[in-house]
């Protein structure tokens, strides 16, 4: 279990568009703007010319996405009767979703404005807010209600209401997380004679559900096997009787038949022959042949890992970005000796700041890399880059072989994306490694 930690600070611009170009996803719809009383004018009604922008087109599900939303032509006017100073100007509004996923993302923007002579149209303002992504599929962004607030001689609010029809700005398409097999067997001994009981534990499958447990000769299965039935935390308890000669491990897996997806990996197992009993003696007494037996006696699969804690790289405030580090190196050790490979999972909480304040788990990446140490018989494979998450994901494995086992160093690059304007402060998570 590693603890990661994450720092904010800095400042964020939003991109420029391209002079004399209609940047995409530009759209006109008819809005009706209302003047704040004191200012003694008619509404305005007229088109609005705006933009809708994200950070993240293509989203998993539980990623904060970044949104602006880009005014840069409206009907309403400057509503007092001299000139309205540089910088006194605040706009906020709405965004809605549609799609997959509904609701309205709240955006706000500095006050940034040029001077503007009475009567004259108010100048284009950017607002941003953010959401998280809850389901996956095809989300829609569309332009709402905004609001012009002038902070100058008077507290004075232009509030603007997009007509029927509004056209879609933009759209981004979300996945949803992978999903990792979490099962796994330990057996209380590797080796035994013929028709030995072994005791079997498992855990990681759905609670209640029936689970067989089976011996394995090779990559097919023997006709030992039990019924279980996990309890609701998902854990197994059983024994096997193992009498088949060719036993080269046990399995557990949940249907009718193993998969990868919904059983363990197979645990190393021997059945082993008793010595024969010794000759009785000729008389007279003569030479006589004895056999030797020598049993080389199964070891475990076992992991360290250097180090406590990971501490990632920080990033400014306004900007976020990806705040990088390494995860520390992991040395797995399997002295199994039977045909079982490993499987080295991650999974991670989510990050908890200041007052609560939390980045989802989501949003931690890892580019994963394996070594075998020299005269190791499996090779080990590097589980994919991309999320880790809190549902996991698979750090690093060796295959299923005829003869496998060795030592091997995990080692893992891990980014942390930090949405922008996260509030300043240290973020920490719990990283979890499973090894089965």
């Amino acid at each position: 279990m590693v603890v990661l930690a994450a720092v904010t600070g800095g400042a964020l611009s939003p991109p420029a568009a391209a002079v004399g170009e209609t940047p995409p996803g530009q759209v006109e719809f008819p809005t009706h703007c209302l003047p704040p009383q004191e200012a003694g004018l008619p509404p305005a009604d007229g088109p609005t010319t705006a933009r809708i922008t994200v950070d993240d087109p293509a989203p998993r599900v539980g990623d904060t996405v970044t949104v602006t939303y880009q005014v840069a032509a409206a009907p309403a006017v400057n509503p007092l009767p001299s000139e309205l100073p540089a910088d006194v100007l605040t706009p906020t509004g709405r965004v809605l979703l549609g799609g997959a996923q509904s609701g309205e993302v709240t955006v706000t923007g500095a006050k940034r404005n040029e001077p503007v002579p009475p009567g004259g149209a108010l100048p284009a303002v950017t607002m941003t807010g953010t959401f998280t992504v809850t389901a996956p599929g095809s989300i829609t962004l569309t332009p709402g209600p905004y609001t012009l607030h002038t902070a100058h001689l008077l507290d004075l609010a232009t509030v603007c209401t997009a007509g029927p029809g509004t056209p879609v700005s933009e759209r981004l398409t979300a996945t949803p997380l992978p999903t990792a097999n979490l099962r796994g067997l330990t057996l209380a001994t590797a080796y035994g004679a013929p028709g030995a009981r072994v005791k079997v534990t498992g855990a990681g499958f759905a609670p209640g559900a029936a689970v067989t447990v089976a011996g394995r000769a090779g990559a097919a299965e023997t006709g030992d096997r039990v019924a279980a039935t996990a309890d609701r935390h998902g854990e197994v308890v059983a024994e096997l009787p193992l009498t088949d000669r060719a036993t080269t491990g046990v399995v557990a897996y949940e249907g009718t038949a193993w998969s990868a997806p919904r059983g363990t990996a197979p645990a190393a197992y021997t059945v082993v022959d008793p010595a024969p009993p010794p000759p009785a003696p000729a008389r007279p007494p003569a030479p006589v042949a004895r056999e030797v037996t020598a049993v080389v006696e199964p070891g475990t699969l076992a992991m360290t890992q250097a180090g406590e804690s990971v501490t990632l790289g920080a990033v400014p405030y306004g900007d976020g970005g990806a705040a990088p580090g390494r995860i520390g190196t992991v040395t797995v050790k399997d002295a199994r000796g039977g045909p079982a490979g490993w499987s080295l999972v991650g999974k991670v909480t989510d990050f908890t700041g200041p007052g609560g304040i939390r980045i989802p788990g989501a949003r931690l990446s890892w580019t994963p890399s394996c070594t075998a140490a020299e005269g190791s018989p499996s090779a080990c494979a590097a589980g994919s880059a991309g999320v880790v998450g809190p549902d996991g994901a698979v750090l690093a494995s060796t295959a299923d072989a005829p003869t496998a086992g060795g030592t091997f160093t995990v080692d893992a690059a891990v980014s942390l994306q930090v949405p922008p304007y996260t509030p300043p402060g240290a973020y920490t998570a719990v990283l979890t490694l499973t090894l089965s």
